[in-house]
This record gives C-alpha cells, sequence and structure tokens, in this order.
C-alpha cells in the first residue's frame, strides 16, 4: 500500500514536477465528445457473463447472466428489504470492471468518460457514491488500486477515450465529531469538535493533530489526508446548513454539507484573493492527480457552495498546471446549483457548468411534453443573460443530460426518464434531443438501457439518491428492481440508436458547433408557431436547426408515443431556396424533404414517426 501522507512528500512533488514526461494531449473542442458519467461502483464488477468485451469477443466465463424482461421485480417480495438495504451500501462495483467495459462504450460512440470520485472514503461509511473522501492522495480499496485506475486511464486513451474524474474541493467525508450532537449554522458560530474519527468511527484522535509533522499512527483509516488537512483552521467547523439555509449567504458557503465537513477555502471575493492552508493543500492534492494518472479534465463538485474566490483560484492554478505539462484544453466543468450558472462560469475561470436545475429539468420535461419547446430552447438564448452577441457561446459552456445521480431539482422524489409512461418509449427522442442540441452532451449510465429507478427517502437509511443508482451489473441492486442480472445489451433499441446517432454527429461539424434555432410548426399552413403544451402534455414535432457558416442541418423529434405527426416546418431563408433537397441523415430508410415557399417561409412538409426523431441536411 501506498504510505503517501503528506503533500510535500518527495514522491508526490516529484509526480507534480512532471519532469521529462509527456502526457496525452487535450481535445481541440470539448464540444465535440459526447461524454458518458458512470458511478464506479454502481457500473460493473467485470463478472458479467455473454457480454461483448473490448475486442468484440463474447465473454462465456462470467457469472452474472444477461438482463431479460423475466427479471423485472425479482428482487421484491420477500427479498424487497435486502434490495433497499444493499442500495444504500457499497455493491462491488470496481476500476478493473470499468476497464472490462470500454468496448461497450466505444461501440455506443461514446468518446469520453466521467467517473465519479474514487478517493478514499471513511472507511467505516457506506458512502458508495464517492463524495465523503477521508484520504485525497489515495483510491478507495472498494473501488481499486491506484496501479488499476492509471491503467484505466491509459486505456482508455489507447482506446480513443477522454477522461474526466469527479472531485470535491468543498468538504471532506464524515472525519470529525462535534462535542454538541449535530450542531447546525448559527450565524457564524464555531463549535467545539470532540476530536477526529478513528478507523472504528469513534471520535478519540486529537483534534487538531498535535503536530503536524508528527502525526499519531492513525494511518490509513483514522482522521483526514493529507496531513496537512490536520491543522488547525482547515475546516469551518459552523455546524449544518439548515434547512433553509441552502440559498443564505454566508451559510451556504461555510456550513457543513450534511455530515459532510466544509474546508475553509477562503472569502467569497475573488478581487484580492488569498488561498488557505487547506485551499492550497487541495489544489496541491489535484496537480498530483493530473500528473499521476494523464487525466484530461475535472467535474468539480458544489461550486456554489465553495464560492467565487476559492473556485476562481482552483481554476487559475488547475488550468495553469495542465497547459504547463501539455494539456491545454484541460476541461474543468462545475457543478453550480441555483440561479448563478452563467454568472459563476463567467466569474471563476470554470471551462463549463453541469446543465442542472432548470436546463435538466426542461430537458427531461420537453420530450415528454410536459413543458413548451422554447423553455429548453430559451435557456440558449444569450440575450436572456450575458449579451455574448451569439448564442454559440454556450456550445461548450453546458453539459447537458437528461438523467443523473442527484436530480436537485425533482426535491426529495427521484424518477429517471424512463421511470414511468411515456418515458421508455420517448428516451431516445431525449437523448437525441440532449446530444443534437448545443452545449456538451453527456449520458447517465443506464440511460442506453432505460433504467426505469423511481423512488422516495422512505425507512432510515434509504435515500431518495438510491434508487436512480442501480448497479448496471446486477448483484443484489440491479436495475428493474432485480438481482443478479447485468444490463450490457448491445442490442437494445436506444443503446444502438445512440450508436447511429453519434457516428452522424462526428462527421457532422455543425451538428456539434453549429448555432441553433427553435423552429415554428404549422399544422395548416397558414397558422405558424412554436411547439405549446395544451392540455396535460404537448403533442407534437418539437424541430430545431443547427447552422454552421453557410450549411443547415435540421433536426426533429415527436412527442406524441402513439402516433406520427406531419407539419410544416421553417428553415433559414437564406440558406434555403425553392426546390432544394434535403437529405435524410437520420433514420437511414427516411424520405427527403423538398423545400416549398409558403408566406414568405422556405419550409417543409415534415414527418416523424411516434416518439421518433429525424435528422435532415
Amino acid at each position: 500500500m501506498s504510505k503517501l501522507k503528506s503533500i510535500d512528500d518527495p514522491a508526490v512533488q516529484q509526480v507534480i514536477a512532471a519532469e521529462n514526461k509527456t502526457f496525452h494531449p487535450s481535445p481541440s473542442a470539448w464540444e465535440d465528445q459526447l461524454i458518458y458519467f458512470l458511478l464506479c461502483d454502481r457500473f460493473s464488477n467485470g463478472k458479467e457473463n455473454l457480454y461483448i468485451d473490448n475486442n468484440g469477443n463474447q465473454v462465456t466465463n462470467g457469472t452474472t447472466a444477461p438482463y431479460t424482461d423475466a427479471d423485472n421485480g425479482n428482487a421484491l417480495g420477500a427479498n424487497t428489504e435486502t434490495w433497499l438495504d444493499a442500495g444504500a451500501k457499497f455493491c462491488g462495483g470496481t476500476i478493473s470492471g470499468v476497464i472490462t467495459k470500454l468496448g461497450y462504450l466505444k461501440r455506443m460512440g461514446i468518446t469520453a468518460i466521467w467517473l465519479g470520485p474514487i478517493f478514499k472514503q471513511v472507511a467505516a461509511l457506506e458512502t458508495y457514491h464517492g463524495y465523503g473522501v477521508q484520504n485525497f492522495l489515495e483510491v478507495d480499496p472498494r473501488f481499486g488500486t491506484k496501479d488499476e485506475l492509471k491503467e484505466l486511464v491509459g486505456t482508455a486513451h489507447a482506446m480513443g477515450f477522454y477522461v474526466i474524474l469527479d472531485i470535491i474541493m468543498n468538504h471532506s467525508g464524515d472525519v470529525f465529531e462535534y462535542i454538541a450532537n449535530s450542531p447546525t449554522y448559527n450565524a457564524g458560530q464555531k463549535y467545539p469538535v470532540k476530536g477526529f474519527y478513528n478507523a472504528q468511527h469513534t471520535a478519540d484522535v486529537p483534534f487538531p493533530t498535535p503536530d503536524p509533522n508528527t502525526p499519531p499512527d492513525i494511518y490509513p483509516d483514522g482522521a483526514i489526508w493529507p496531513q496537512e488537512l490536520q491543522a488547525a483552521g482547515v475546516f469551518t467547523c459552523e455546524g449544518q446548513i439548515n434547512a433553509n439555509g441552502w440559498d443564505a449567504l454566508p451559510e451556504y458557503l461555510d456550513g457543513d454539507f450534511f455530515d459532510l465537513k466544509d474546508f475553509n477555502l477562503g472569502p467569497n471575493q475573488p478581487d484580492g484573493f488569498s488561498p488557505t492552508p487547506a485551499l492550497r493543500t487541495l489544489t496541491a492534492a489535484y496537480k498530483y492527480w493530473i500528473a499521476y494518472l494523464d487525466i484530461d479534465g475535472y467535474r468539480l463538485d458544489t461550486v456554489k457552495h465553495m464560492g467565487f474566490g476559492p473556485t476562481r483560484y482552483f481554476c487559475g492554478a488547475i488550468h495553469e498546471f495542465a497547459t504547463r505539462i501539455g494539456k491545454g484544453n484541460f476541461m474543468v466543468v462545475g457543478e453550480i446549483t441555483g440561479g448563478l450558472m452563467y454568472e459563476t462560469v463567467e466569474a471563476t475561470g470554470l471551462d463549463a457548468a453541469l446543465g442542472i436545475q432548470n436546463v435538466m429539468q426542461t430537458l427531461w420535461q420537453v420530450p415528454r411534453g410536459e413543458a413548451d419547446a422554447d423553455d429548453y430552447f430559451d435557456h440558449f438564448r444569450n440575450a436572456r443573460y450575458l449579451q455574448k452577441g451569439s448564442h454559440s457561446w454556450l456550445r461548450n459552456k453546458i453539459l447537458t443530460m437528461v438523467d443523473d445521480h442527484d436530480q436537485v431539482w425533482r426535491g426529495d422524489y427521484k424518477a429517471r426518464f424512463s421511470a414511468w409512461s411515456p418515458g421508455a418509449s420517448l428516451m431516445f427522442a431525449a437523448l437525441a434531443l440532449n446530444v443534437c442540441t448545443l452545449g456538451i452532451p453527456c449520458i447517465y449510465y443506464g440511460s442506453e438501457q432505460r433504467f426505469d429507478g423511481q423512488g422516495g427517502s422512505g425507512s432510515p437509511g434509504h435515500g431518495a439518491d438510491q434508487f436512480i443508482r442501480e448497479a448496471m451489473f446486477g448483484g443484489e441492486f440491479g436495475a428493474f428492481r432485480s438481482k443478479d442480472a447485468h444490463c450490457f445489451n448491445e442490442e437494445s433499441p436506444v443503446y444502438k440508436g445512440i450508436a447511429a446517432l453519434s457516428k452522424i454527429r462526428a462527421k457532422e461539424l455543425t451538428l456539434r458547433r453549429g448555432r441553433q434555432y427553435l423552429r415554428e410548426i404549422s399544422g395548416d399552413e397558414s397558422s405558424w408557431g412554436y411547439p405549446t403544451k395544451v392540455g396535460a402534455r404537448m403533442m407534437s414535432i418539437v424541430a430545431w436547426s443547427r447552422i454552421f457558416d453557410t450549411e443547415e442541418i435540421l433536426c426533429a423529434i415527436n412527442t406524441d408515443e402513439v402516433n406520427e405527426r406531419t407539419a410544416w416546418v421553417t428553415l433559414d431563408s437564406g440558406i434555403q431556396s425553392v426546390g432544394k433537397v434535403l437529405k435524410c441523415l437520420f433514420p437511414l430508410d427516411g424520405n427527403e424533404l423538398n423545400v416549398v415557399s409558403q408566406d414568405g417561409r422556405m419550409v417543409v412538409s415534415l414527418t416523424v414517426p411516434p416518439a421518433g426523431f429525424a435528422l435532415f441536411k
């Protein structure tokens, strides 16, 4: 086992120095990529049977059979509590398991992998998601080893992937105990600490450690590491954020994120900012991981709770370091809850923001017909925000997803897109909307298999989050309320649809970097307007154009999962002309469209099958 305990360890500093080493270059443009987000514990344990390996061969020596419809719900009934309990704990997915499924991702057209946090967690706790770090210099042994993580990145690079690592700066895991019982934030009051936890999660380790140069013999499972984080002043020690404090300054900056302990990173104001020791230590640790693993980007957790000053310092330091070692387009994408997504990107130097809250909500709702079309497309109209002059600025500033592992916009009841009708029927249409609109598209693991997890916080220990974090490899907490059945099915309709669409997107620059326009439609050749919800659902074609230079590509989905829909669709009058023919790119057997003039518009008559997607050029 590695014995790295300090940022000043020569082994750490030698890696950061990165002398005489060549690194994998950054992509020229992140908007060209198709990202896949997975949680290591819930993806693969490498024990699946009858799946296609990285070389295209069928594996016949695994122990877990493929999922079939007959497996749906086989973990419920008398075993329901076992299934629920398993979902709240480590399920057994591993880094080595991820390596075995790179071929599965490659054949789907994925080009970048976002790996959930893999750093060492508090040993006594079941923080399978990875966001409760106890050692920022080590990999959690439940996931695997540092060597396996390095192998994953190297193998991924060799197969044409980029790798993004999920990291946490705002807080650590639950590494110490207050004297008071679960105190809450109270106007900046500092609460005394009983001690750091030991390996058994008993708070008997001095807080802070008496001498950071000679810490007690508590490695690896006690206190927090590197040892610089054991010093006085590293934590804010102001108690948990209150239920009504998540939007209250400075509470959401200085309070603990539930039982996760808040680092003292420095003031929110970026002007004249000076980094704290905690911020310097964490930044150095993440420089180490860039150089050690040769990764290509970071997804930065809970940016809102860090503040502008610490975030800008971190982004500047990481970008400078990455550029120095030859990664000039190293991406730092931030998770930003609340209403300051665009402003935070501008103020902090983040490369992009996760399109959470309203962006994700409307991307989820529009293909289901639960919101007006412009509720989603208006997010990309820069005039509403930063007056950039062209909304193509957003092509690489937002990472967009239909499903994710948190669904913060849904409150205390989580549900994947396919959780209830008509979601499963419309899953591919939703992903096509995601992949073919502005932003950096990202697919959450299992969406390509129509995972349908849903649930709310019920009995103690069963939070709503676990229901949308099913184990793709099966085990005791498999998808579709099953057990012992894996879901790596390359013949599933959505998987095959993404594979076909990703090939087209890779060839078409306009689909990746073009401007974007929601198109007005008409059913009677005289009344024009954007698709809107009438009654319970919007049952309509939703059409949009991507335009780059002198080229227009027309995209459309049908939110009606039962009936095909036909509509006249407006095109760009400066590019199109009467008699021009648009060829169908998707589906492959689609008909051509003839451009005609109506009411001074260039239009085509477009028919889209139930829950379908179409693409024309």
